[in-house]
């Protein structure tokens, strides 16, 4: 098995002369949960947490912890030098189990919110880790959206620069609204602290376009059904980090990826792999908030983990709170709008022009009216014509004025009207 951050899985300890499993770094040992003791370790931690009031867990990878019987090989990709670890154990034979007997030891205790983070999951498992007989968890992280932009050549994996195809994104994301509706909750997000930034990866970060395609990939994804997640910066428009070089980063996921794919001539262009990573590194997230243009960007009057993106003079919260057409206030009027809305909750999901390689558009339905949802992913001025009806109304939209069949670039738009 290999590691998820390169290079082995198994490390031979000195003192016991036993190899250890660990799926990410040597210091995060996988904990053998087959062991009831250690369950209960678990399920006591987590109560001490849960008698202190807290309001939910995020539980990291939890479809991992059921490793496959007899630890077989796994599948070696074309290319690859260990086994796809991701495959030989997630979703193993014995994660649900476990994941009810933390309902009823730990879960049933208190009226909180779960969602786990589960690598590899599908459709048939996310509706058991999601089930609405809330036997499980309330919702997973699912990440099939997150790797269709990966390097086609599987030794290199997710290390790539090239945008996602929008049919692809909207084959996958449409899929997870359907096949999941009446049967489990969704979690919605574009941004976390293993991905880069939400406006480089799928808007446009250039300055004459950031704000407006910052709003337009938060439109897509907040008029869908499920729970939206919002990460600290995304709020703003924060940036990837293009200023870090190969010594300024922190995250052993990028210095492994350049000592194993560089270092062992997976990848011979060292510039071609610092491209990938300003395009995909985790680093892009982690860079300290940016609240202000003052020193570290009003982060901290020492010396930060990273270097600072260099753009925190011109985004940071407090320019987006003086100006009122900022991504900040935009997030506000989505968020104020779920709340308004049923239809975001309940209403079904209809996905048009599946085949479009420019605009994402679809439409949620209710008992009494229907919202038109239009993204337009391109920075050229589009026409498209979704027979709008006459008694519809703009409920929100990324320009002042409505272009009608006009879709300027990054434009996003939502239409309101009877059904």
């Amino acid at each position: 098995w290999g590691s998820f951050f390169s290079g082995p899985a198994w490390k031979f300890d000195e003192a016991t002369g036993q190899y250890y499993l660990h799926l990410f770094v040597e210091g995060q040992p996988d904990l053998n949960w087959v062991n009831p003791k250690v369950r209960q370790s678990v399920f006591d931690m987590m109560n001490f947490w849960v008698d202190k009031g807290i309001d939910g867990f995020r539980m990291d990878v939890i479809s991992l912890i059921s490793k496959p019987d007899g630890l077989p090989d796994g599948e070696v990709p074309e290319g690859g030098e260990y086994g796809n670890s991701d495959k030989a154990v997630a979703n193993g034979p014995h994660v649900h189990e476990y994941l009810q007997e933390m309902r009823q030891q730990v879960l049933n205790r208190a009226d909180m919110m779960t969602v786990g983070e589960a690598s590899g999951v599908d459709i048939e498992n996310a509706i058991k880790y999601a089930n609405q007989d809330n036997s499980e968890l309330n919702m997973v992280f699912q990440f099939e959206h997150m790797g269709l932009d990966n390097n086609p050549n599987p030794a290199l994996g997710k290390w790539y620069d090239k945008k996602v195809s929008l049919v692809d994104l909207k084959e996958n994301l449409s899929k997870w609204q359907n096949d999941l509706a009446g049967k489990a909750w969704n979690s919605l997000y574009w941004d976390n602290h293993d991905q880069p930034r939400a406006v480089s990866r799928y808007g446009d970060d250039r300055p004459e376009y950031r704000v407006v395609s910052a709003k337009m990939v938060a439109t897509l994804l907040h008029f869908m059904q499920g729970t939206p997640y919002i990460y600290q910066g995304e709020e703003i428009g924060m940036t990837n980090a293009y200023n870090l070089q190969r010594d300024d980063f922190d995250d052993v996921e990028i210095k492994n990826a350049f000592k194993y794919l560089i270092d062992k001539d997976h990848l011979t262009d060292e510039a071609t792999m610092l491209k990938y990573v300003h395009a995909k590194g985790r680093d892009n997230a982690r860079t300290p908030m940016q609240w202000d243009d003052s020193k570290n960007a009003g982060f901290t009057t020492g010396t930060p983990w990273l270097k600072m993106n260099d753009n925190y003079d011109t985004i940071n919260a407090k320019a987006a709170l003086a100006d009122l057409n900022s991504t900040f206030y935009y997030y506000q009027k989505l968020i104020r709008l779920r709340h308004e809305l049923p239809i975001i909750t309940t209403g079904t999901y209809e996905l048009l022009d599946p085949e479009d390689e420019q605009v994402y558009a679809y439409r949620r339905v209710g008992q009494n009216e229907s919202l038109l949802v239009i993204n337009n992913f391109t920075s050229e001025t589009l026409t498209r014509d979704y027979h709008v009806p006459d008694n519809a109304s703009v409920l929100i939209s990324n320009y002042e004025d409505d272009a009608l069949t006009t879709l300027r670039p990054y434009e996003a738009k939502v239409y309101r009207f009877d059904k």
